[in-house]
């Protein structure tokens, strides 16, 4: 939605965006529609200024903060920010505080999802890192998933449509019921 503005704009200026551009942008999109597009977005960047973290609410206001959560598990990942971030980390020691913060909304919260993924921004490079950790990992029987035995669920009903391709003619057969096994 503001990905090609801004590459009009950055066509149009002959130069990169400021993440605070893309910011304005988004807001602007965000408060015309009042928060019911319903999008709680953290927003990261690396421009002429430096680094930017903004967290951008659904109804278009905007925080820039040093470090920001947002969604179900906000209050369990901050509570590991607030206690473990520090000034001057290097990438290792952020990407684990991230992946503490993200797990411990994991952990405390059902709407959270089961695995953590990591996006490293850089001057000149995003490091998108997908399943970075899998805290939640299910365990199948089998790689296709779970196998439940025949006769499991009950069939109540059981309708036969048969198809004359030739003319597209429909011949319904009558209800068949059929018994659990």
């Amino acid at each position: 939605m503001v990905a090609s503005q801004l590459e009009l704009h950055r066509l149009a200026t002959n130069r990169q965006c400021r993440v605070a551009t893309s910011l304005t942008m988004l807001k602007r999109y965000l408060f015309q529609y009042q928060g019911h597009v319903s999008a709680a977005l953290v927003l990261g960047g690396v421009d002429i200024t430096g680094p930017s973290l903004y967290t951008v609410y659904p109804h278009g206001s905007t925080d820039k903060l040093p470090f920001v959560t947002m969604g179900s598990g906000s209050l369990a990942a901050m509570s590991m920010f607030e206690a473990n971030y520090k000034d001057g980390m290097d990438e290792e020691e952020a990407v684990a505080l991230v992946v503490s913060g993200i797990e411990a909304g994991i952990f405390n919260d059902l709407g959270s999802g089961s695995n953590v993924d990591v996006c490293v921004i850089k001057k000149d490079s995003v490091d998108y890192r997908r399943n970075f950790v899998k805290p939640n990992e299910r365990m199948y029987k089998r790689e296709k998933g779970y196998e439940f035995p025949k006769g499991s669920t009950a069939v109540l009903k059981e309708s036969v449509t048969k198809v004359d391709n030739s003319w597209g003619v429909t011949v319904e057969d009558g209800d068949q019921m059929v018994e659990d096994a």
